[in-house]
């Protein structure tokens, strides 16, 4: 065997025994618009996502994070989320506004 059929042998041996990964990924299908379905999202957020995760699943809606400078309109759609962050930066609460 030529030392490149050895490599690409090797290379697909690791590749197929590899462990699978431990490491949880959340899956994210975005929504379209602003939130309806309050129950999907309360849901949603007891998973505990971080603000990319949020804005990829909701990208229609406004995510305010603390410290960050917003208007003072008053939303009535569901549009604006002021999310409530723990130590990690992950999104644990909040309320919209």
């Amino acid at each position: 065997m030529s030392p490149r059929h050895f490599c690409a042998a090797a290379l697909f041996a690791l590749t197929a025994c590899a462990a699978p990964s431990t490491q949880t990924t959340m899956t994210t299908t975005p929504t379209a618009g602003f939130v309806t379905d309050l129950t999907s999202f309360d849901a949603f957020i007891a998973t505990t996502p971080t603000p990319e995760q949020f804005k990829a699943r909701y990208p229609d809606v406004t995510l305010a994070l603390p410290g960050s400078i917003n208007t003072k309109e008053m939303r009535m759609n569901n549009s604006r989320y002021f999310a409530q962050l723990d130590a990690q930066g992950r999104i644990t609460g909040g309320k919209f506004q």
